[in-house]
Protein backbone atom coordinates (compact mmCIF):
# COMPACT_ATOMS: atom_id res chain seq x y z
CA UNK A 1 0.00 0.00 0.00
CA UNK A 2 1.43 3.54 -0.75
CA UNK A 3 2.54 5.58 2.18
CA UNK A 4 0.71 8.72 3.01
CA UNK A 5 1.73 11.80 4.21
CA UNK A 6 0.37 12.15 8.07
CA UNK A 7 0.15 15.33 10.58
CA UNK A 8 2.14 15.32 14.47
CA UNK A 9 -0.38 13.49 16.82
CA UNK A 10 -1.90 15.91 19.79
CA UNK A 11 -2.78 14.32 23.28
CA UNK A 12 -6.66 13.94 23.29
CA UNK A 13 -8.34 15.64 25.94
CA UNK A 14 -10.98 13.20 27.28
CA UNK A 15 -14.02 15.99 28.71
CA UNK A 16 -16.24 13.16 30.09
CA UNK A 17 -16.86 9.30 30.50
CA UNK A 18 -19.59 7.23 30.22
CA UNK A 19 -20.77 3.96 31.81
CA UNK A 20 -19.81 0.88 32.24
CA UNK A 21 -23.64 0.30 31.53
CA UNK A 22 -26.30 -2.29 32.82
CA UNK A 23 -25.82 -6.01 30.84
CA UNK A 24 -22.87 -3.98 28.10
CA UNK A 25 -20.21 -6.22 28.05
CA UNK A 26 -19.09 -4.47 25.17
CA UNK A 27 -19.40 -1.25 23.13
CA UNK A 28 -18.98 -1.07 19.40
CA UNK A 29 -20.64 1.56 16.99
CA UNK A 30 -22.18 4.58 18.68
CA UNK A 31 -23.94 7.38 17.16
CA UNK A 32 -25.71 10.59 18.34
CA UNK A 33 -29.68 11.66 17.28
CA UNK A 34 -29.57 15.44 18.63
CA UNK A 35 -29.98 14.37 22.43
CA UNK A 36 -29.22 11.12 22.95
CA UNK A 37 -26.22 8.97 22.33
CA UNK A 38 -26.93 5.41 21.42
CA UNK A 39 -24.09 2.82 21.63
CA UNK A 40 -24.21 -0.91 20.07
CA UNK A 41 -23.70 -3.72 22.93
CA UNK A 42 -23.92 -6.75 20.84
CA UNK A 43 -27.76 -7.24 21.49
CA UNK A 44 -28.73 -4.14 22.86
CA UNK A 45 -28.75 -0.38 21.41
CA UNK A 46 -28.99 2.10 24.32
CA UNK A 47 -29.72 5.63 24.20
CA UNK A 48 -28.26 7.92 27.06
CA UNK A 49 -28.77 11.32 27.90
CA UNK A 50 -25.69 13.56 26.72
CA UNK A 51 -25.92 16.04 29.33
CA UNK A 52 -26.97 13.55 32.17
CA UNK A 53 -25.29 10.18 31.10
CA UNK A 54 -28.64 8.69 32.10
CA UNK A 55 -29.73 5.26 30.15
CA UNK A 56 -33.46 6.76 28.17
CA UNK A 57 -33.81 3.76 26.04
CA UNK A 58 -33.07 0.32 25.44
CA UNK A 59 -34.04 -1.59 21.97
CA UNK A 60 -33.48 -5.68 21.67
CA UNK A 61 -30.95 -5.71 18.20
CA UNK A 62 -27.79 -7.23 17.33
CA UNK A 63 -25.68 -4.47 16.87
CA UNK A 64 -22.67 -6.22 17.22
CA UNK A 65 -20.43 -3.24 15.14
CA UNK A 66 -21.04 0.25 13.63
CA UNK A 67 -24.09 2.44 14.21
CA UNK A 68 -25.68 5.30 12.16
CA UNK A 69 -28.35 7.69 12.08
CA UNK A 70 -30.01 10.33 9.44
CA UNK A 71 -32.18 12.24 11.05
CA UNK A 72 -34.97 9.81 11.09
CA UNK A 73 -33.86 6.41 11.13
CA UNK A 74 -30.73 3.89 12.68
CA UNK A 75 -28.47 2.27 10.62
CA UNK A 76 -26.65 -0.83 12.88
CA UNK A 77 -23.95 -3.50 11.20
CA UNK A 78 -25.18 -6.57 12.22
CA UNK A 79 -22.60 -9.38 11.56
CA UNK A 80 -23.33 -9.51 7.17
CA UNK A 81 -25.65 -6.89 7.10
CA UNK A 82 -26.95 -3.19 8.06
CA UNK A 83 -30.27 -2.86 9.04
CA UNK A 84 -33.00 0.21 9.67
CA UNK A 85 -34.16 0.78 12.47
CA UNK A 86 -36.91 2.75 13.40
CA UNK A 87 -36.17 4.39 16.65
CA UNK A 88 -39.25 4.36 18.18
CA UNK A 89 -40.09 1.08 17.90
CA UNK A 90 -37.22 -1.44 17.22
CA UNK A 91 -38.40 -2.57 14.24
CA UNK A 92 -36.12 -3.39 11.57
CA UNK A 93 -38.12 -1.25 8.51
CA UNK A 94 -35.08 -2.25 5.34
CA UNK A 95 -31.54 -4.45 5.40
CA UNK A 96 -29.00 -4.21 3.02
CA UNK A 97 -25.91 -6.32 2.44
CA UNK A 98 -22.62 -4.69 4.34
CA UNK A 99 -19.58 -4.29 2.38
CA UNK A 100 -17.22 -6.47 4.17
CA UNK A 101 -19.38 -9.45 4.40
CA UNK A 102 -19.05 -9.28 8.24
CA UNK A 103 -15.52 -7.30 8.50
CA UNK A 104 -17.04 -4.07 8.65
CA UNK A 105 -16.56 -1.72 11.74
CA UNK A 106 -17.58 1.65 11.52
CA UNK A 107 -20.71 3.11 10.23
CA UNK A 108 -21.66 6.55 9.62
CA UNK A 109 -23.91 8.68 7.63
CA UNK A 110 -23.38 11.92 5.66
CA UNK A 111 -24.60 13.26 2.12
CA UNK A 112 -27.32 10.52 1.90
CA UNK A 113 -25.51 8.01 1.88
CA UNK A 114 -23.37 5.24 4.78
CA UNK A 115 -19.45 5.34 4.84
CA UNK A 116 -18.55 1.67 6.55
CA UNK A 117 -15.04 1.45 8.02
CA UNK A 118 -13.24 -1.70 7.03
CA UNK A 119 -11.03 -2.95 9.70
CA UNK A 120 -8.32 -5.31 8.93
CA UNK A 121 -8.98 -3.76 4.97
CA UNK A 122 -7.98 0.10 6.44
CA UNK A 123 -10.74 0.88 3.81
CA UNK A 124 -13.85 3.30 4.20
CA UNK A 125 -16.42 2.58 1.69
CA UNK A 126 -19.08 5.24 0.50
CA UNK A 127 -22.55 3.07 0.10
CA UNK A 128 -26.03 3.21 -1.24
CA UNK A 129 -28.13 3.31 1.71
CA UNK A 130 -31.42 1.60 -0.36
CA UNK A 131 -28.97 -1.08 -2.09
CA UNK A 132 -25.74 -1.81 -0.50
CA UNK A 133 -23.70 -1.08 -3.64
CA UNK A 134 -20.59 0.72 -2.87
CA UNK A 135 -19.72 3.91 -4.61
CA UNK A 136 -16.37 4.69 -3.52
CA UNK A 137 -13.64 3.35 -1.51
CA UNK A 138 -10.99 5.33 0.83
CA UNK A 139 -8.02 3.92 1.55
CA UNK A 140 -6.59 4.54 5.24
CA UNK A 141 -3.27 3.22 6.22
CA UNK A 142 -3.98 2.03 9.55
CA UNK A 143 -6.14 -0.38 10.90
CA UNK A 144 -10.12 1.99 10.59
CA UNK A 145 -12.90 1.57 13.44
CA UNK A 146 -15.68 3.92 13.85
CA UNK A 147 -16.14 6.64 11.02
CA UNK A 148 -17.78 9.88 11.37
CA UNK A 149 -18.46 13.17 9.06
CA UNK A 150 -18.60 16.58 10.78
CA UNK A 151 -18.38 19.61 9.57
CA UNK A 152 -17.19 18.46 5.55
CA UNK A 153 -14.54 16.94 7.44
CA UNK A 154 -13.78 12.74 7.53
CA UNK A 155 -12.98 11.37 10.84
CA UNK A 156 -12.26 7.49 11.70
CA UNK A 157 -10.96 5.75 15.09
CA UNK A 158 -8.14 3.71 14.62
CA UNK A 159 -7.38 0.79 17.28
CA UNK A 160 -4.50 -1.55 17.08
CA UNK A 161 -3.35 -2.90 20.14
CA UNK A 162 -2.42 -0.23 22.97
CA UNK A 163 -2.34 2.23 20.59
CA UNK A 164 -5.85 4.21 19.41
CA UNK A 165 -6.67 7.41 17.45
CA UNK A 166 -9.27 9.90 16.02
CA UNK A 167 -7.73 10.57 12.84
CA UNK A 168 -9.18 13.33 10.25
CA UNK A 169 -8.19 12.04 6.35
CA UNK A 170 -8.45 13.57 3.11
CA UNK A 171 -11.28 11.86 1.28
CA UNK A 172 -9.52 12.38 -1.77
CA UNK A 173 -5.95 11.39 -1.46
CA UNK A 174 -6.09 9.25 1.96
CA UNK A 175 -3.46 11.79 3.38
CA UNK A 176 -4.20 12.10 7.51
CA UNK A 177 -4.45 15.81 8.28
CA UNK A 178 -5.35 15.51 11.83
CA UNK A 179 -4.47 12.91 14.42
CA UNK A 180 -5.98 13.03 18.05
CA UNK A 181 -4.00 10.33 20.33
CA UNK A 182 -6.06 8.27 23.03
CA UNK A 183 -4.09 7.30 26.06
CA UNK A 184 -2.09 4.04 25.65
CA UNK A 185 -4.81 1.69 26.45
CA UNK A 186 -7.60 2.85 25.92
CA UNK A 187 -9.60 1.80 22.86
CA UNK A 188 -11.99 3.36 20.44
CA UNK A 189 -14.55 1.38 18.90
CA UNK A 190 -17.55 3.35 17.14
CA UNK A 191 -16.55 6.93 16.41
CA UNK A 192 -19.56 9.68 16.43
CA UNK A 193 -19.60 13.68 16.34
CA UNK A 194 -21.82 15.68 18.29
CA UNK A 195 -22.23 18.34 15.32
CA UNK A 196 -20.13 20.66 17.20
CA UNK A 197 -16.96 20.06 18.95
CA UNK A 198 -17.01 16.91 20.43
CA UNK A 199 -16.38 12.99 19.47
CA UNK A 200 -18.35 10.69 21.28
CA UNK A 201 -15.81 7.02 21.22
CA UNK A 202 -16.67 3.40 21.91
CA UNK A 203 -14.66 1.65 24.16
CA UNK A 204 -14.78 -1.69 23.14
CA UNK A 205 -14.57 -3.95 26.07
CA UNK A 206 -14.52 -1.04 28.86
CA UNK A 207 -17.96 -0.90 28.14
CA UNK A 208 -17.74 2.66 27.95
CA UNK A 209 -18.49 5.59 25.97
CA UNK A 210 -15.46 8.51 26.16
CA UNK A 211 -16.45 12.01 24.86
CA UNK A 212 -13.15 13.26 23.21
CA UNK A 213 -13.05 17.32 22.48
CA UNK A 214 -12.36 18.26 18.32
CA UNK A 215 -9.91 21.20 18.69
CA UNK A 216 -11.32 23.98 16.82
CA UNK A 217 -7.54 25.42 16.30
CA UNK A 218 -6.78 22.07 14.31
CA UNK A 219 -9.29 22.42 11.66
CA UNK A 220 -8.41 23.44 8.07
Amino acid sequence: MPSKSQAPARAAEIVREYGPFADAQSIAGVTHDGRHVWAATGSKLIAFDAASGEVARTLDRACDAGTAFDGTHLYQIAEARIDKIDPATGAVVATIPAPGAGGDSGLAWAEGSLWVGQYRDRKIYQIDPKTGAILRAIESNRFVTGVTWVDGELWHGMWDGDESELRRIDPASGAVLDRIEMPRGTGVSGLESDGADLFYCGGGPSGKVRAVRRSKGARK
